[in-house]
């Protein structure tokens, strides 16, 4: 072979090399990529972070992590930013930068995650001091998670490295607060804040937080870095330098699918490639664990992962030994996550994992944990108090530096403010002396229920003195002296005050009318007008009337044109009973379903008389039972009224149940309030039918004897007749009362989310006023045409704290369906919207009976009509004159 042929097949050769070898290297690009992907993959499922560099002036991207940081000017307006020594930079960016605390006992962050309460969250503060302040002096201070103390911080000035506390957090608030608290041993300082939801993991503890105190990845090398986000799913962070006694290292390049697991804690694959064995000849790996751990309890987890292909016939099998307790026997699967545990220990951690007599290989661990369970001594202030004050800050903008965090605990930090030692807290005061108010006096101090002093003296305060500063229970002092304030003292105000059950100071409001004059020339003005109104209302009744009666809109006789007792409106039901078989046959085999609730499905049916009714039948797997179809039954056999739907009969046949009503043309009030409903209601049929409603409830209250309380009203139990006259249904879970003012604990349910009276939530505490605030979430839809759980992008919110901001800001036009155009009353609404509001205050005292509220719902039903009235009669000139003399009279 000569030279030429030589070189030929070595460079045939060498191609051939090249060739394998780049097959090699995209072989293994591939699986790096793809188990990239996989990590990506698992990282963007828990999208729940919020990362907040403290002390950085802009927001990044941090390329090593794949972490997106925040400045953390949204959520703390206290401190200021500084930066560590030069000398003292770290590589990791966002610990060069500090938030420094110098003034100010209590500086809190504000997180609001977008999963809200009742969710489970990894915390986590970092600290590096870095001689920022070049001042080299240790630091000490508390950490605060909410109202209860976290950790004591304490760095001392030599610590070249981060320190971290973490914190698994279940949260019963929509906020979570992280307050740095000064306790004169140094100035509280940060560096950066983690939040990460933790979905549906098993790091939890209803009745406490839990503390990490070993997150242990074993079997790695000492020279690496800890493992986090991206690997992690969770951003936790896996330490390296736990060691297990006279333990060997074993590793795999293998991939473990963690995907595919259903290994709820979702270990890193870095951390699951890598485990300890004992030593040759040794079978037991064991740890002690033994700091801070005095009256302490523990949960512990350990995770397995078998990387090494065990030959066929062998297997490796162990138990776990914990504080001298055995548990096992224990085998795993090749490449196959598992986790054991958790496990409660008390005062100390030791276990140990030993091979059994039959195992042919000695045992292995791949990870452990041990979390401290972080007990939560005291309760957030009573969230009803919360929201009101943070409304109060928010409309009259109050700035002060102290105003953060909860406004009772840990320790009453907020100026002006004091709070009781409930568990949770209420607010009992309130001084906003001299504080540069101005604009009304919020709506949102209403709420305040438990507060007995509230001073608002010397500000620019403007409009009247709200009447419902009366109601509330505990008020005994009410200063408003030197502000703006206009029109009457209320009547009540003034009696509390000559009782001397109120200390009432209004001096210096000079356009303040505080003497009983006031209130006869109101009285005297508004006597003719009222008069007028109802001469204009009774003349509009009879004309309405007779207009339906000429159209065969409404079946009524003329002697109720001058009113009839409650007797003698009531109408003696015939109930008779009815066989299955006959239920059968009036369905028609149960042809046509008009509807379904929690009882059971409804059908329609026609009896032989040719009338259509409504059967109810009862369900097995319904969640009502005999005892709420008797209950039901024996209510309607004897309660009568024009504006509750009447029985016409029942079937009581062994486990056949059925109640046959009147039919119902047009349905339910639920159903035409719908967005896609084809027949929208106007502004007066919605009044109408609220004044329908009211009378109903309102014979139940107060024209039964004993008074009966629905409990489950709204707006799918307002059902609606061909002419839309409105009758409440669904008795199945009515009480009736020994006397007007008891109530009683209930224990079974009651009531639809969304119409639940809070007081009765918190208390079972029920009564005639559960029914006035269902009643008054039932208005609010009627007005706005929303439901009572309106569903966004951040979950469910109530239609009260929907409609609030909006009252606050007198925004009418905003509140009132849309889909009504403006063709409204405008004075008629806001009264309607004082009605809704005044049934739903959070305490049921404050509520006021039916009767009031259906009296006053017919004084603005009759606004109504006499407005337009007043059009129509404004439209007839101008068609006379031909001009256009009415264009908006709204």
């Amino acid at each position: 072979m000569d030279g030429g042929q030589i070189l030929l097949s070595y460079t045939k050769v060498w191609v051939i090399l090249l060739l394998l070898s780049a097959t090699f290297r995209n072989s293994k690009l591939a699986a790096k990529n793809t188990e990239q992907h996989k990590k990506r993959k698992l990282a963007t499922e828990n999208s729940g972070f919020i990362s907040i560099d403290c002390g950085a002036e802009e927001d990044y991207l941090d390329r090593n992590t794949g972490i997106s940081y925040k400045t953390d000017k949204d959520f703390i307006s206290t401190g200021k930013n500084m930066i560590v020594a030069p000398e003292y930079n770290l590589q990791t960016r966002f610990k060069n930068s500090v938030r420094t605390f110098p003034e100010g006992k209590r500086n809190c962050y504000t997180l609001k995650p977008r999963q809200g309460k009742n969710q489970n969250y990894y915390v986590r503060a970092f600290f590096y001091y870095g001689n920022y302040d070049s001042k080299n002096k240790t630091q000490m201070f508390d950490l605060y998670l909410g109202v209860n103390r976290w950790a004591t911080v304490d760095i001392n000035v030599e610590d070249m490295f981060t320190t971290y506390y973490d914190i698994i957090h279940y949260s019963i608030t929509d906020t979570i607060y992280v307050c740095l608290v000064n306790t004169g041993s140094g100035v509280p300082f940060i560096n950066g804040l983690d939040l990460r939801f933790m979905n549906d993991s098993p790091y939890r503890s209803m009745n406490g937080s839990l503390l990490p105190r070993v997150q242990a990845d074993l079997g790695g090398h000492q020279t690496q870095s800890s493992t986090r986000y991206e690997d992690d799913v969770y951003d936790r962070i896996w330490q390296f330098d736990v060691n297990l006694n006279d333990s060997v290292s074993i590793s795999t390049e293998t991939n473990i699918d963690i995907q595919g697991s259903d290994n709820p804690c979702r270990l890193p694959v870095e951390v699951l490639r890598t485990a300890v064995q004992p030593r040759n000849g040794l079978n037991s790996l064991s740890y002690n664990y033994t700091r801070y751990t005095e009256n302490s309890e523990f949960l512990v987890f350990f995770h397995f992962a078998e990387i090494e292909q065990i030959a066929p016939g062998e297997i490796r099998e162990f138990t776990i030994t914990l504080n001298g307790l055995n548990y096992g026997l224990f085998t795993l699967e090749y490449l196959k996550p598992l986790t054991i545990g958790p496990y409660k220990l008390q005062d100390q951690v030791r276990f140990s994992i030993d091979a059994t007599l039959r195992s042919d290989l000695p045992p292995i661990l791949n990870a452990f944990e041990i979390f401290k369970l972080g007990p939560l001594p005291d309760s957030p202030t009573n969230q009803t108090d919360v929201d009101a004050i943070m409304a109060i800050k928010k409309a009259y903008k109050i700035d002060r530096v102290d105003w953060q965090g909860d406004p009772c605990l840990p320790f009453t930090t907020w100026s002006g403010l004091q709070c009781n030692n409930d568990n949770p807290p209420r607010i009992i005061s309130l001084n906003l002396s001299s504080s540069q108010l101005s604009g009304n006096i919020a709506l949102s101090l209403l709420n305040l229920t438990a507060i007995q002093s509230l001073d608002l003296s010397n500000n620019e305060l403007t409009g009247t003195v709200p009447e419902a500063f009366a109601q509330l229970p505990d008020l005994t002092i009410l200063y408003l002296s030197g502000n703006k304030l206009t029109g009457a003292v209320p009547r009540s105000l003034k009696e509390k005050s000559n009782s001397g059950q109120l200390q009432l100071s209004l001096e210096g409001n000079l356009d303040l009318c505080k003497m009983d004059t006031c209130e006869n020339k109101k009285r005297s003005f508004r006597v003719p007008v009222i008069a007028s109104v109802i001469s204009v209302s009774v003349l509009l009744s009879i004309i309405t009337i007779f207009w339906r009666l000429k159209r065969g809109r409404l079946n009524v006789s003329l002697s109720s044109l001058v009113g009839l007792s409650r007797k003698e409106l009531s109408l003696k039901s015939k109930n008779q009973p009815f066989t299955y078989t006959e239920i059968v046959s009036i369905t028609n085999n149960f042809q046509t379903i008009i509807g379904e609730g929690g009882f059971g499905k409804v059908y329609l049916g026609n009896l032989k008389d040719g009338r259509q009714v409504a059967v109810k039948l009862f369900s097995q797997s319904s969640r009502q039972g005999y005892k709420e179809f008797l209950a039901e039954v024996e209510l309607l056999m004897i309660v009568h009224h024009r504006n509750l739907v009447s029985l016409v009969g029942y079937c009581n046949e062994h486990e056949n149940m059925a109640l046959v009503y009147e039919y119902m043309a047009n349905g339910n009030l639920k159903e035409k309030l719908l967005e896609n409903s084809t027949n929208m209601l106007n502004w007066r049929e919605r009044l109408q039918i609220a004044v329908d409603a009211a009378q109903g409830l309102e014979y139940l209250h107060n024209g039964c004897r004993p008074p009966i309380v629905h409990r489950d009203l709204k707006s799918s139990n307002i059902l609606l007749t061909e002419n839309l006259q409105a009758k409440i249904a669904d008795f199945g879970l009515s009480k009736a009362f020994a006397t007007e003012g008891d109530s009683h604990v209930i224990t079974d349910p009651a009531g639809t989310p969304g119409y639940i009276d809070p007081e009765f939530r918190a208390s079972g505490n029920l009564n005639k006023k559960s029914d006035v605030y269902s009643f008054g979430i039932l208005l609010c839809e009627l007005i706005t045409g929303q439901p009572p759980l309106i569903r966004g992008h951040q979950g469910h919110t109530h239609i009260l704290q929907w409609v609030s901001p909006l009252v606050e800001r007198g925004d009418i036009r905003s509140i009132i369906d849309p889909r009504l155009k403006g063709e409204f009353n405008t004075n008629c609404a806001w009264k309607a919207l004082e009605i809704t509001l005044s049934c739903v205050p959070p305490t049921s005292t404050q509520r006021p009976d039916m009767s009031d509220i259906l009296g006053e719902l017919k004084e603005c039903l009759a606004m109504e009509m006499s407005s337009e009235m007043s059009m129509c009669d404004s439209v007839k000139i101008s068609l006379v004159l031909g001009t256009d003399m009415a264009p908006n009279l709204r």
